[in-house]
């Protein structure tokens, strides 16, 4: 079996079609496609788009003779396989919206999961769920839970139906999109057509400026919008072929991922900083590989950490990566996906800023040698064309560059709304159009560097902490130590927090854990100038979004609830 063809002679077009159908009927014109592999990075499929299109129709069918209806909604679980893709792109021309759903976490257990889809269900009024033979009993139950009234398999689906597919107009709702962070009370983001296509055409032509020689490779979870929205139908909108690794393959086995672009030559592939991390600490393991065909290594999905990147970029640059392969990101699926990508063949730019200026005055000035507490923020690029990016204090009154604030943004990719929540989609999106993206940062010649969530800052005797100092500086210094082994979070009422630091350790040595909390608070106290409460937890304890990334706000909330009391510091 062959892997569909990258093709560097077709006719691309930038995702410059009304609706999502209609750039997969376009896409069906030529010879590229989707490619699956296993566990082990064994080639399984090789789906051209023509055939993707033909299957999609007769399940479209098939979906609207099992009684749906356009408009409805429909539950789907978004496992790296031809039956989620098959079934996402049957639901388009079917006019219902798909609602992607994660995979069960390898620790959570069946009945965390089921309560999770359930909520998931609820809140998108699903009127059906698609299951498949792993997980038909699990989302059964769920579906039960939820009151859904149809749970359908693919197979079980009218075959040959007659049913008459309605026309799918650009403010059609495409999907619903739960965010990373949906748990207790999950929202849904509504994205239409019209949205879709404006941030596909936004980051395939203008961010990533693809070209017909182009190929793409990924491991991103299909359920998070970076691997649904970045790799799935940015491929599709641009005609580019598809390598896909299901997500826990490149967990167990990272450099898989550089095997793909190896074998296939792939040139476009996207990252959070962890994923770069992975490769570099296995990178003896890597045997013979060949990087040279990649021309962008993007970054998103969380805040971009040059220093594993650049080490990525040492162990491999024998093997022909390029550092100015880097393109660092920035977005959210409230905007669809993507706001805003740095300068193409330039690699990473970042600012060595002093700390104690920030927390205290809110500015950005940069660190000369003798400045002791100093951090690099990467900058992640202008906003892309057609859309709008401003920094606020407070107040709401714009800010000039070089100062932090809340980071909002307006543009033709926005999300219509969160999917029957009008009073949260009012606290987020204003009349005029404005999301309140409730990340801060600071714009640097034109580009926008975040600095984090707002919602996590730290107010400390007037100091605005950035959590994420105090966990780099934790996973840098300390022996032991990890990307990924702290949270930091506060407890207490305003100005009276106290900084708890949550450390996954590996060891049951009582001398080796007692090292580490010492070492730790040592560090707090000489790097940050604070007095921090740390309590050792189990290993893959902190817990992580959809995308990778540390929850802290879980984190914060199994602390208070006494998650972590088993575990002694």
């Amino acid at each position: 079996m062959n892997v569909t063809p990258t093709a560097p002679h077709r006719a691309l077009r930038h995702a410059d079609f009304p609706t999502l159908t209609e750039a997969l009927d376009y896409a069906a014109t030529g010879e590229t496609g989707i490619n699956f592999h296993d566990l082990r990075g064994k080639l399984t499929l090789a789906l051209p788009y023509v055939e993707l299109r033909a299957q999609a129709l007769d399940l479209a069918r098939g979906l609207l003779a099992a009684g749906l209806a356009p408009g409805d909604r429909v539950g789907l679980v978004a496992d790296t396989t031809p039956d989620f893709v098959r079934a996402f792109f049957a639901c388009q021309y079917a006019g219902v919206a798909p609602v992607p759903m994660p995979l069960p976490a390898p620790l959570g257990g069946r009945e965390a999961y089921v309560a999770q889809i359930a909520r998931m269900l609820g809140a998108a009024a699903a009127e059906a769920v698609v299951v498949s033979e792993e997980f038909e009993a699990w989302l059964t139950q769920a579906a039960a839970a939820a009151g859904v009234p149809r749970v359908l398999k693919l197979n079980d689906l009218p075959a040959g139906a007659e049913a008459a597919l309605p026309a799918v107009g650009p403010d059609q709702t495409s999907y619903l999109q739960f965010s990373s962070g949906s748990t207790r009370a999950p929202t849904g983001v509504v994205v239409t057509h019209r949205a879709l296509m404006a941030n596909a055409v936004a980051f395939t032509r203008d961010g990533l400026q693809v070209t017909p020689a182009d190929r793409a490779v990924s491991w991103l979870p299909l359920y998070h919008d970076m691997g649904l929205i970045g790799f799935l139908i940015g491929p599709v909108t641009s005609q580019m072929s598809l390598d896909l690794l299901p997500t826990a393959a490149f967990v167990r086995r990272p450099l898989l991922w550089l095997d793909l672009i190896t074998r296939h030559g792939g040139s476009v592939t996207y990252s959070p900083t962890f994923g770069y991390d992975l490769c570099a600490r296995r990178a003896d393991a890597a045997g013979e590989v060949d990087l040279s065909t990649w021309r962008i290594a993007g970054v998103g999905g969380d805040m971009v950490r040059p220093g594993p990147l650049e080490t990525f970029a040492d162990c491999f640059s024998a093997a022909g990566f390029r550092r100015e392969a880097f393109v660092a990101s920035y977005g959210m699926a409230e905007a669809t996906l993507a706001l805003t990508m740095a300068p193409l063949g330039k690699g990473l730019s970042a600012d060595v800023v002093d700390v104690d200026r920030m927390e205290q005055d809110g500015v950005v000035v940069s660190a000369g040698e003798a400045v002791e507490r100093r951090r690099s923020f990467v900058r992640c690029g202008p906003i892309l064309p057609g859309h709008e990016l401003q920094v606020r204090d407070e107040t709401g009154a714009v800010l000039g560059e070089g100062q932090v604030g809340r980071i909002f943004v307006r543009g033709p990719s926005l999300m219509r709304e969160y999917f029957r929540q009008p009073e949260a989609t009012a606290a987020v999106l204003s009349a005029d159009g404005w999301l309140d993206t409730g990340d801060l940062g600071y714009l640097a010649d034109g580009e926008i560097a975040p600095t984090g969530r707002s919602k996590d800052l730290i107010l400390l005797n007037g100091r605005n902490v950035w959590p994420q100092d105090l966990e780099w500086t934790a996973e840098s210094g300390v022996d032991g130590l990890r990307s990924g082994d702290v949270a930091a979070i506060s407890q207490g009422e305003e100005t009276e927090e106290r900084v708890v630091l949550l450390v996954q350790c590996r060891s049951s040595d009582q001398e080796v854990r007692q090292r580490i909390t010492d070492d730790v608070a040592a560090l707090m106290r000489a790097r940050h100038g604070l007095d921090a409460e740390v309590r050792l937890v189990g290993p893959r304890a902190l817990p992580q979004t959809s995308s990778g990334k540390l929850s802290r706000s879980k984190a914060r909330t199994l602390f208070e609830s006494g998650a972590f009391d088993l575990v002694g510091s």
